[in-house]
């Protein structure tokens, strides 16, 4: 019999057709209008993976091992979490015009996505990657905690799970490019915190405008919208997000040592639950 299991894109355990939409609890989530931004503005950021990965495949150009990394498993995977929270929005909400709305926000921000943007160094930009990927398996892991809707939290899992295994890559190639770059753990850090820093992130700050624009047809969109939208998951975070995780994550790069290490992540972790989120 021949196998018709659905083809599993780059290293992830799932695909797409695995996910039960048919099943979705829509009366759980159709009235919850940030969860349809937080969902539809991830899904404009994941699904446009093309860009980024494009944009690392040129900046790291006779890496074999790594560009082919890349453009054969990470650019199919983030775009598969994509598809994933599309057809989640597309079923929870199908009054909201995702394709319309995309296509906006892929027409400003591709504009505005440049290799110029990346770390100066080969290592300092994977150390800013395992930033990123801190970030999104985070936020996945909070969305599956928080999520009233079982799909929606299958979803979630999924993708957190992903996004780890793609942190343990993105430093594997950290630790590569440190051997030979030998960066101070001054410029490490200062790379960590400065991608920390970047909450008001281009990607991020444009898909939910987009999103917004779509949902407020004919209403003029300012900044201030996406700072109410902010606090809003300032409020969720004190409660979901999985500092402990993110703190241990984040400070892997500096290489502090078992017994360091001990010391820092409480404290650490301590100090990010009174600023992350303040």
């Amino acid at each position: 019999m021949a196998d018709r299991r659905p083809a599993y894109p780059g290293g992830a355990s799932w695909s797409v057709e695995d996910i039960p939409y048919e099943s979705l609890a829509r009366d759980r989530v159709a009235a919850d209008e940030q969860l349809l931004y937080i969902i539809a503005s991830a899904s404009f950021v994941e699904i446009t993976s093309d860009l980024y990965t494009r944009n690392l495949i040129e900046y790291y150009s006779r890496d074999d091992e790594l560009t082919e990394w890349l453009a054969h498993s990470w650019e199919p995977e983030e775009v598969q979490h994509g598809t994933a929270l599309r057809r989640y929005v597309e079923t929870a909400w199908p009054e909201f015009d995702w394709e319309g709305a995309y296509r906006n926000f892929f027409a400003e921000y591709s504009q505005l996505c440049r290799t110029e943007q990346l770390a100066p160094t080969r290592a300092l930009e994977m150390a800013a990657r395992c930033v990123v990927e801190t970030g999104t398996s985070t936020f996945y892991r909070a969305l599956a905690t928080l999520s009233p809707e079982p799909v929606l939290r299958r979803i979630a899992s999924e993708i957190s799970t992903d996004e780890v295994r793609h942190y343990k890559h993105f430093y594997y190639h950290f630790r590569r490019y440190a051997e030979r770059e030998q960066p101070s753990r001054v410029a490490v850090l200062r790379t960590l915190w400065g991608r920390l820093n970047e909450v008001d992130a281009e990607d991020a700050f444009y898909a939910f405008k987009h999103v917004f624009l779509a949902r407020h047809p004919g209403v003029a969109f300012e900044k201030q919208h996406y700072d109410a939208f902010r606090r809003g998951l300032r409020d969720i975070g004190k409660n979901y997000f999985p500092y402990a995780q993110a703190t241990k994550m984040l400070l892997k790069p500096l290489g502090l040592g078992s017994t360091v290490g001990r010391i820092a992540v409480p404290a650490v972790t301590a100090a990010s639950r009174l600023l992350l989120f303040r």
